[in-house]
Protein backbone atom coordinates (compact mmCIF):
# COMPACT_ATOMS: atom_id res chain seq x y z
CA UNK A 1 0.00 0.00 0.00
CA UNK A 2 1.61 3.28 -0.78
CA UNK A 3 1.15 6.63 1.34
CA UNK A 4 0.13 9.25 -0.41
CA UNK A 5 0.85 12.96 1.14
CA UNK A 6 -0.96 16.73 0.00
CA UNK A 7 0.69 20.01 -0.24
CA UNK A 8 -1.62 22.70 -0.50
CA UNK A 9 -5.04 21.56 1.05
CA UNK A 10 -6.97 23.73 -0.62
CA UNK A 11 -10.53 22.57 -2.56
CA UNK A 12 -9.03 20.78 -5.51
CA UNK A 13 -6.84 18.55 -2.74
CA UNK A 14 -10.01 17.67 -0.89
CA UNK A 15 -11.56 16.61 -4.66
CA UNK A 16 -8.39 14.04 -4.51
CA UNK A 17 -9.07 12.68 -1.44
CA UNK A 18 -12.55 12.35 -1.09
CA UNK A 19 -12.76 10.75 -4.37
CA UNK A 20 -9.25 8.61 -3.98
CA UNK A 21 -10.77 7.02 -0.80
CA UNK A 22 -12.32 3.75 -2.58
CA UNK A 23 -9.28 3.41 -4.94
CA UNK A 24 -6.96 0.25 -4.45
CA UNK A 25 -3.23 0.55 -3.77
CA UNK A 26 -2.79 3.72 -1.84
CA UNK A 27 -4.02 5.73 0.36
CA UNK A 28 -3.66 10.02 1.56
CA UNK A 29 -2.39 9.89 5.14
CA UNK A 30 -1.23 13.61 5.58
CA UNK A 31 -1.21 16.98 4.88
CA UNK A 32 0.50 20.17 4.83
CA UNK A 33 -1.05 23.56 4.38
CA UNK A 34 0.38 27.29 5.09
CA UNK A 35 -3.12 27.98 6.71
CA UNK A 36 -4.25 27.16 10.20
CA UNK A 37 -7.72 26.24 9.30
CA UNK A 38 -6.90 24.40 6.19
CA UNK A 39 -4.83 22.12 8.87
CA UNK A 40 -7.75 21.68 10.91
CA UNK A 41 -10.13 20.43 7.94
CA UNK A 42 -7.43 17.66 7.45
CA UNK A 43 -6.98 16.71 10.87
CA UNK A 44 -10.89 16.34 10.58
CA UNK A 45 -10.87 14.64 7.65
CA UNK A 46 -8.43 11.85 9.01
CA UNK A 47 -4.64 13.24 8.01
CA UNK A 48 -1.86 13.60 9.58
CA UNK A 49 -1.54 17.65 9.60
CA UNK A 50 2.39 18.80 9.25
CA UNK A 51 2.49 23.20 10.17
CA UNK A 52 6.05 22.82 8.02
CA UNK A 53 7.00 21.14 4.09
CA UNK A 54 10.29 20.27 5.82
CA UNK A 55 8.35 17.89 8.54
CA UNK A 56 5.91 16.33 5.40
CA UNK A 57 8.80 15.82 3.30
CA UNK A 58 10.89 13.87 6.57
CA UNK A 59 7.81 11.68 6.68
CA UNK A 60 9.95 8.07 4.99
CA UNK A 61 6.73 6.44 5.10
CA UNK A 62 5.37 8.55 2.53
CA UNK A 63 6.48 7.66 -1.19
CA UNK A 64 4.11 10.42 -3.31
CA UNK A 65 2.80 13.96 -2.93
CA UNK A 66 0.45 15.53 -4.33
CA UNK A 67 1.32 19.41 -4.99
CA UNK A 68 -1.88 21.29 -5.27
CA UNK A 69 -1.06 24.83 -4.38
CA UNK A 70 -1.42 28.03 -6.45
CA UNK A 71 0.51 27.13 -9.74
CA UNK A 72 3.21 30.12 -9.09
CA UNK A 73 4.23 26.99 -6.28
CA UNK A 74 4.27 24.47 -8.17
CA UNK A 75 8.21 24.73 -9.58
CA UNK A 76 9.83 24.79 -6.51
CA UNK A 77 7.29 22.55 -4.66
CA UNK A 78 7.81 19.49 -7.16
CA UNK A 79 11.56 19.91 -7.32
CA UNK A 80 12.08 19.80 -3.11
CA UNK A 81 9.60 16.88 -2.90
CA UNK A 82 11.39 14.85 -5.51
CA UNK A 83 15.07 15.84 -4.09
CA UNK A 84 13.78 14.31 -0.90
CA UNK A 85 12.84 10.91 -2.55
CA UNK A 86 9.37 11.71 -3.49
CA UNK A 87 6.97 11.01 -6.60
CA UNK A 88 5.36 13.96 -7.74
CA UNK A 89 1.47 14.42 -9.07
CA UNK A 90 1.42 18.04 -9.78
CA UNK A 91 -1.93 19.48 -10.29
CA UNK A 92 -2.13 21.39 -13.46
CA UNK A 93 -0.47 23.71 -14.76
CA UNK A 94 2.14 21.73 -14.45
CA UNK A 95 4.13 24.76 -14.60
CA UNK A 96 3.74 28.69 -15.39
CA UNK A 97 5.89 28.05 -18.31
CA UNK A 98 7.74 25.93 -20.48
CA UNK A 99 10.97 26.59 -19.22
CA UNK A 100 10.26 25.95 -15.39
CA UNK A 101 8.79 22.36 -16.80
CA UNK A 102 11.71 21.33 -18.35
CA UNK A 103 13.90 22.27 -14.74
CA UNK A 104 11.44 19.98 -13.33
CA UNK A 105 11.63 17.23 -16.02
CA UNK A 106 15.53 17.35 -15.33
CA UNK A 107 15.44 16.96 -11.37
CA UNK A 108 12.48 13.62 -12.00
CA UNK A 109 15.41 12.24 -14.69
CA UNK A 110 17.91 13.10 -12.21
CA UNK A 111 16.60 11.39 -8.56
CA UNK A 112 14.60 8.88 -10.75
CA UNK A 113 11.36 10.01 -8.83
CA UNK A 114 8.10 9.28 -10.65
CA UNK A 115 6.55 13.11 -11.96
CA UNK A 116 3.34 13.47 -13.61
CA UNK A 117 0.29 16.19 -13.96
CA UNK A 118 -2.97 15.78 -13.06
CA UNK A 119 -4.60 16.36 -16.34
CA UNK A 120 -7.84 14.49 -15.32
CA UNK A 121 -9.99 15.72 -18.16
CA UNK A 122 -8.43 13.48 -20.89
CA UNK A 123 -11.24 10.71 -18.70
CA UNK A 124 -14.00 13.30 -19.16
CA UNK A 125 -17.08 11.73 -21.02
CA UNK A 126 -17.52 14.11 -24.06
CA UNK A 127 -13.89 14.42 -24.80
CA UNK A 128 -13.55 10.32 -24.96
CA UNK A 129 -16.78 10.41 -27.25
CA UNK A 130 -15.23 13.13 -29.40
CA UNK A 131 -11.69 10.68 -29.52
CA UNK A 132 -13.38 8.16 -30.10
CA UNK A 133 -15.19 8.78 -33.42
CA UNK A 134 -11.76 10.51 -34.05
CA UNK A 135 -9.52 7.03 -33.57
CA UNK A 136 -12.85 4.99 -34.94
CA UNK A 137 -13.18 7.26 -38.78
CA UNK A 138 -16.45 8.42 -38.02
CA UNK A 139 -16.38 11.05 -39.68
CA UNK A 140 -13.95 10.16 -42.38
CA UNK A 141 -11.22 13.09 -42.93
CA UNK A 142 -12.00 15.55 -39.54
CA UNK A 143 -10.39 19.07 -40.65
CA UNK A 144 -12.02 21.44 -38.34
CA UNK A 145 -12.27 20.88 -34.03
CA UNK A 146 -13.73 23.63 -31.97
CA UNK A 147 -13.32 22.99 -27.77
CA UNK A 148 -15.48 25.40 -25.59
CA UNK A 149 -16.34 25.69 -22.20
CA UNK A 150 -18.87 28.94 -21.48
CA UNK A 151 -20.08 30.11 -18.29
CA UNK A 152 -21.98 33.28 -17.48
CA UNK A 153 -20.72 33.83 -14.05
CA UNK A 154 -18.97 36.67 -14.86
CA UNK A 155 -16.01 35.90 -11.88
CA UNK A 156 -12.92 34.29 -11.42
CA UNK A 157 -12.06 33.04 -7.88
CA UNK A 158 -9.41 33.33 -5.46
CA UNK A 159 -6.17 33.15 -6.78
CA UNK A 160 -7.10 32.59 -10.25
CA UNK A 161 -7.52 36.03 -11.01
CA UNK A 162 -3.81 37.27 -10.50
CA UNK A 163 -1.39 37.20 -12.52
CA UNK A 164 1.91 36.36 -10.12
CA UNK A 165 -0.46 33.48 -9.22
CA UNK A 166 -0.66 32.20 -13.40
CA UNK A 167 -4.25 32.91 -13.12
CA UNK A 168 -6.49 33.52 -15.99
CA UNK A 169 -8.38 30.89 -18.20
CA UNK A 170 -6.06 29.88 -20.53
CA UNK A 171 -3.73 28.65 -17.46
CA UNK A 172 -7.30 27.50 -16.05
CA UNK A 173 -9.25 25.57 -18.17
CA UNK A 174 -7.35 26.25 -21.65
CA UNK A 175 -4.09 24.12 -20.58
CA UNK A 176 -7.26 21.16 -20.65
CA UNK A 177 -8.13 21.61 -23.69
CA UNK A 178 -5.21 21.85 -25.25
CA UNK A 179 -3.87 18.62 -23.75
CA UNK A 180 -6.94 17.02 -24.57
CA UNK A 181 -7.04 17.92 -28.70
CA UNK A 182 -2.95 17.16 -28.11
CA UNK A 183 -3.39 14.07 -26.87
CA UNK A 184 -5.65 13.08 -29.42
CA UNK A 185 -3.91 13.83 -31.79
CA UNK A 186 -1.04 11.97 -30.79
CA UNK A 187 2.70 13.20 -32.11
CA UNK A 188 1.18 15.41 -34.69
CA UNK A 189 3.23 18.42 -34.42
CA UNK A 190 1.75 22.12 -34.11
CA UNK A 191 2.95 24.24 -36.76
CA UNK A 192 1.00 27.43 -36.18
CA UNK A 193 -0.30 29.31 -32.80
CA UNK A 194 -2.88 32.29 -32.73
CA UNK A 195 -4.36 33.69 -29.88
CA UNK A 196 -6.99 36.59 -28.06
CA UNK A 197 -6.90 36.58 -24.55
CA UNK A 198 -9.03 39.46 -22.93
CA UNK A 199 -9.95 40.80 -19.54
CA UNK A 200 -13.98 41.02 -19.72
CA UNK A 201 -14.50 42.16 -15.70
CA UNK A 202 -10.75 41.11 -14.37
CA UNK A 203 -7.49 43.54 -15.03
CA UNK A 204 -4.80 41.16 -14.63
CA UNK A 205 -5.87 38.27 -16.02
CA UNK A 206 -8.17 36.83 -18.90
CA UNK A 207 -11.46 35.98 -18.46
CA UNK A 208 -12.21 35.09 -22.05
CA UNK A 209 -9.72 33.19 -24.28
CA UNK A 210 -9.34 32.22 -27.77
CA UNK A 211 -6.72 29.98 -29.06
CA UNK A 212 -6.55 28.03 -32.75
CA UNK A 213 -3.78 25.52 -33.59
CA UNK A 214 -2.69 24.36 -37.06
CA UNK A 215 -1.31 20.91 -37.04
CA UNK A 216 1.12 19.80 -39.47
CA UNK A 217 -1.62 18.07 -41.78
CA UNK A 218 -3.59 21.05 -42.09
CA UNK A 219 -6.49 20.26 -39.55
CA UNK A 220 -7.12 23.21 -37.19
CA UNK A 221 -8.57 23.07 -33.68
CA UNK A 222 -10.12 26.04 -31.92
CA UNK A 223 -10.51 26.32 -28.00
CA UNK A 224 -12.35 29.06 -26.23
CA UNK A 225 -12.95 29.46 -22.86
CA UNK A 226 -15.14 32.24 -21.51
CA UNK A 227 -16.72 33.05 -18.23
CA UNK A 228 -19.18 35.80 -19.46
CA UNK A 229 -21.09 33.70 -22.20
CA UNK A 230 -24.86 33.81 -21.38
CA UNK A 231 -25.58 31.84 -24.13
CA UNK A 232 -23.49 28.88 -24.44
CA UNK A 233 -22.03 27.49 -28.03
CA UNK A 234 -21.45 23.48 -28.21
CA UNK A 235 -19.24 21.96 -26.13
CA UNK A 236 -18.26 20.70 -29.15
CA UNK A 237 -18.22 21.05 -33.09
CA UNK A 238 -16.20 18.62 -34.92
CA UNK A 239 -16.58 18.15 -39.12
CA UNK A 240 -14.98 15.76 -41.07
CA UNK A 241 -15.11 15.21 -44.84
CA UNK A 242 -18.05 12.19 -44.35
CA UNK A 243 -20.01 13.80 -41.35
CA UNK A 244 -20.03 15.94 -38.93
CA UNK A 245 -20.40 15.77 -34.74
CA UNK A 246 -22.21 17.86 -31.91
CA UNK A 247 -21.75 17.64 -28.26
CA UNK A 248 -23.99 20.18 -27.24
CA UNK A 249 -23.15 20.17 -23.00
CA UNK A 250 -21.73 18.24 -20.20
CA UNK A 251 -24.74 16.14 -20.31
CA UNK A 252 -23.40 14.99 -23.69
CA UNK A 253 -26.80 15.53 -25.64
CA UNK A 254 -25.67 15.90 -29.34
CA UNK A 255 -25.24 13.64 -32.64
CA UNK A 256 -23.55 12.42 -35.43
CA UNK A 257 -24.82 13.80 -38.99
CA UNK A 258 -23.07 11.77 -41.94
CA UNK A 259 -23.41 11.90 -45.55
CA UNK A 260 -25.11 8.90 -47.13
CA UNK A 261 -23.20 7.07 -49.63
CA UNK A 262 -25.34 7.50 -52.27
CA UNK A 263 -24.03 9.86 -55.00
CA UNK A 264 -25.23 13.74 -54.24
CA UNK A 265 -27.45 15.21 -57.27
CA UNK A 266 -28.06 18.53 -57.16
CA UNK A 267 -30.97 20.25 -59.39
CA UNK A 268 -29.77 22.52 -61.92
CA UNK A 269 -31.49 25.19 -60.94
CA UNK A 270 -30.83 28.11 -58.18
CA UNK A 271 -32.45 27.30 -54.73
CA UNK A 272 -34.03 30.49 -53.19
CA UNK A 273 -33.67 30.50 -49.92
CA UNK A 274 -34.35 32.96 -46.46
CA UNK A 275 -30.89 34.29 -47.26
CA UNK A 276 -31.97 34.65 -50.83
CA UNK A 277 -30.13 32.61 -54.16
CA UNK A 278 -27.92 29.98 -53.48
CA UNK A 279 -27.02 26.29 -54.72
CA UNK A 280 -24.00 25.95 -52.44
CA UNK A 281 -25.24 26.49 -49.08
CA UNK A 282 -29.21 25.53 -50.15
CA UNK A 283 -30.33 22.75 -47.48
CA UNK A 284 -29.26 19.36 -48.31
CA UNK A 285 -32.22 16.87 -49.01
CA UNK A 286 -32.41 14.76 -46.30
CA UNK A 287 -32.32 11.34 -47.91
CA UNK A 288 -28.54 12.14 -47.75
CA UNK A 289 -27.64 12.32 -44.78
CA UNK A 290 -27.71 9.70 -41.68
CA UNK A 291 -27.82 10.41 -38.22
CA UNK A 292 -25.84 8.21 -35.98
CA UNK A 293 -26.27 8.40 -31.93
CA UNK A 294 -22.96 9.82 -30.31
CA UNK A 295 -20.56 6.63 -29.54
CA UNK A 296 -20.43 5.12 -25.76
CA UNK A 297 -18.17 6.48 -23.55
CA UNK A 298 -18.08 5.24 -19.69
CA UNK A 299 -14.55 6.90 -18.55
CA UNK A 300 -13.99 6.09 -14.78
CA UNK A 301 -11.54 9.39 -13.06
CA UNK A 302 -10.13 6.75 -10.99
CA UNK A 303 -8.25 5.00 -13.92
CA UNK A 304 -5.63 8.02 -13.58
CA UNK A 305 -4.91 6.90 -9.92
CA UNK A 306 -4.93 3.77 -11.09
CA UNK A 307 -2.09 4.02 -13.72
CA UNK A 308 -0.08 5.87 -11.50
CA UNK A 309 0.05 3.18 -8.59
CA UNK A 310 0.46 1.02 -11.77
CA UNK A 311 3.62 3.23 -13.03
CA UNK A 312 5.02 4.00 -9.19
CA UNK A 313 5.22 -0.40 -9.21
CA UNK A 314 6.53 -0.70 -12.70
CA UNK A 315 4.08 -2.24 -14.25
CA UNK A 316 2.55 0.47 -16.95
CA UNK A 317 3.65 3.06 -18.46
CA UNK A 318 2.27 6.55 -17.63
CA UNK A 319 -1.01 7.83 -19.36
CA UNK A 320 0.31 11.56 -18.46
CA UNK A 321 3.70 11.78 -19.50
CA UNK A 322 5.85 15.00 -18.49
CA UNK A 323 6.95 15.15 -22.27
CA UNK A 324 3.32 15.48 -23.65
CA UNK A 325 2.73 18.68 -20.52
CA UNK A 326 5.82 19.99 -22.24
CA UNK A 327 4.23 20.48 -25.51
CA UNK A 328 0.92 21.99 -23.85
CA UNK A 329 3.24 24.13 -22.18
CA UNK A 330 5.29 25.31 -25.17
CA UNK A 331 1.82 25.74 -27.23
CA UNK A 332 0.70 28.02 -24.12
CA UNK A 333 3.71 30.14 -24.28
CA UNK A 334 3.24 30.92 -27.89
CA UNK A 335 -0.36 31.67 -27.29
CA UNK A 336 0.59 33.99 -24.65
CA UNK A 337 3.59 35.52 -27.31
CA UNK A 338 0.75 35.63 -29.98
CA UNK A 339 -1.89 37.57 -28.10
CA UNK A 340 0.84 40.10 -26.60
CA UNK A 341 1.04 41.24 -30.08
CA UNK A 342 3.20 38.82 -32.31
CA UNK A 343 -0.34 37.77 -34.13
CA UNK A 344 0.11 34.34 -35.85
CA UNK A 345 3.56 32.12 -34.34
CA UNK A 346 5.28 29.37 -35.91
CA UNK A 347 6.05 26.64 -33.99
CA UNK A 348 7.34 23.62 -34.43
CA UNK A 349 5.74 21.57 -31.27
Amino acid sequence: MHRFGIIGYGGMAGYHHSNSKNIEGFEYVAAYDIEPERLELAKKNGLIAYETLDDILADESIDTVLVATPNNFHHDLAIAAMRAGKNVICEKPVAMNAAELEEMIAVSEETGKLFTIHQNRRWDKDFRIVKNAYDNGLLGNPYTFESRVHGANEAIFGWRGFKVTGGGMLLDWGVHLIDQIMFMFGEEKVVEVYAQLMGITVEEVDDYCKVILRFESGKSATVEVGTTCFQKLPRWFVSGSKGTLVIEDWDCSGKILRSKKSEMRWEPIVIHTAAGPTRTMAPRPKETLEEMALPEEDPKWADYYRNVVAAIDGKEELIVKPAQALRVMKVIDAAFASAEGSGTVKVNI
